[in-house]
């Protein structure tokens, strides 16, 4: 019973994350982190980062959008992703990778705008966002 009552809490106290959009071609063209915790908030995000489709649906009773933008990269081959939310105190922590192009990577000539958006359990206090290192390769 014990170990019910501490898996429930953990399921809790982790937020799961599920893909909203993410691409290389956003309007937003400076570096930025992004919440929404309302539908206008959501509307307002989701127009400026340029899509011709409305916003996807969002229960904001129960969740929010957290989003990154890696701003105008000067070829294709950069990659951002958020990988995790977890609880800090009462904080919550959005990690993010953002992937660059090897030296020797052959890529698209054109520029590009990164972006990951996500939605999550919704949390009204502080939230940071994280940029951490790739795993290793092995």
């Amino acid at each position: 019973m014990v170990f019910v009552v501490l898996a429930l809490a953990l399921m809790q106290s982790v937020p799961e994350i599920a893909t909203v959009a993410q691409g290389s071609r956003s309007a937003i063209e400076e570096p930025r982190d992004a919440l929404a915790r309302t539908a206008a908030e959501w509307r307002s995000l989701w127009k400026a980062h340029g899509s011709s489709e409305s916003a996807p649906a969002v229960d904001f009773s129960k969740e929010m959008v957290a989003a990154i933008f890696l701003g105008t990269r000067p070829t294709g081959g950069y990659r951002v992703e958020i990988t995790a939310a977890r609880r800090e105190g009462q904080s919550l922590v959005v990690d993010y990778i953002e992937r660059r192009p090897g030296a020797d990577a052959i890529v698209s000539q054109a520029l590009t705008s990164p972006f990951h958006i996500v939605r999550l359990r919704k949390h009204d206090g502080p939230v940071t966002f994280r940029s951490v290192s790739p795993p290793a390769v092995r």
